[in-house]
């Protein structure tokens, strides 16, 4: 009985099965892309948002969330290998092929396909086509070209991950503007340090998986520096909703004491290097972001 018991197929419940696909999503990270475009939506809004402005706000964010949903599945499929070899990412259903590769490609495909539907038909064609080609960038350009090619692959590649808050915008506005522009500017600086900081202290997992990154190819001291610089320039693209005039002086308040926070750990981690300052450093990087957006919500609504 044992024996048979042994070689028998093993069965996965259907909770087990849906906290699988769950997984692929990425969800912590698919919650901080759908927070960068509902504030899109809501700073492309004057005033407090009428019911049908709401409607489609909410239509919208589901639609990225799926889209958004989608890429994330697709690029755990691209790199189950490369994940399978880093301890960060061994857990992944794709990884431990819990799941094989038609079910994880179906998957993507119909999330992809029923975001798309959704922004076409009940929001808008720009969002649904602008929102495709950041799935295209993400899952393809970035994971399948960039991220084995160059360790600029996050700088290159951060455009994808900069584009939330413009797909809220288009979806409010059915159009892009000077604004959107500049909150995609401001994602698009902070993705380098936030990254590289992580890539410092994962930097053995990074060199088993054969991806170029920073400090693989050009060493901690190299990347730390980059971090720090980074955050300089990522210091003044936070202060351009105050000098547009998108924001008022709360959010300047709020954009100076965050971004001198985040150049304060970045210069620390170029003069003195630890694990654990690198770690604080990326940990930090996620609250300056999220506060920083939620300062620019605060701001449209009080002021």
């Amino acid at each position: 009985m044992s024996a048979v018991e042994s070689t028998a197929p093993s069965v996965t419940s259907l909770p087990s099965r849906l906290r699988q696909f769950n997984a692929l999503t990425k969800p912590r990270v698919i919650q901080l892309i759908v927070f960068c475009a509902l504030i899109g939506m809501v700073l492309a809004v004057p005033g407090v948002p009428t019911w049908a402005e709401a409607q489609r706000g909410l239509i919208a964010c589901l639609g990225i969330w799926l889209v958004a949903g989608a890429a994330a599945a697709f690029n755990c499929l691209v790199e189950k290998g490369i994940d399978s070899r880093m301890k960060r990412t061994s857990w992944r259903p794709t990884a431990r092929n819990e799941l094989q590769d038609w079910q994880t490609l179906l998957f993507s495909a119909v999330l992809c396909l029923a975001g798309s539907v959704l922004l076409y038909v009940w929001v808008n064609p720009l969002t649904m086509w602008l929102t495709f080609a950041t799935f295209v960038g993400y899952a393809v350009v970035y994971t399948m070209i960039l991220k084995p090619l160059t360790p600029q692959n996050i700088v290159i590649g951060g455009a994808s991950g900069a584009m939330p808050p413009v797909l809220g915008w288009a979806a409010m506005t059915d159009n892009v503007g000077p604004e959107a522009l500049i909150l995609f500017l401001i994602i698009f600086l902070w993705t380098p340090p936030h990254f590289w900081a992580l890539a410092l202290y994962r930097v053995e997992d990074y060199r088993k998986s054969g991806l170029p990154m920073l400090p693989v190819t050009h060493g901690n001291e190299f990347t730390r520096l980059q971090v720090f610089l980074y955050t300089l320039v990522l210091f003044a693209g936070c202060l351009m909703p105050f000098i547009y005039g998108m924001s008022s002086w709360l959010y300047l308040a709020v954009a100076v004491v965050l971004s001198l926070g985040f150049c304060g750990y970045a210069f620390a981690l170029w003069r003195h290097y630890s694990d654990a300052l690198a770690r604080k450093t990326f940990r930090f990087s996620l609250i300056h972001l999220s506060a920083l957006f939620a300062a620019l919500l605060l701001d449209h609504y009080v002021l």
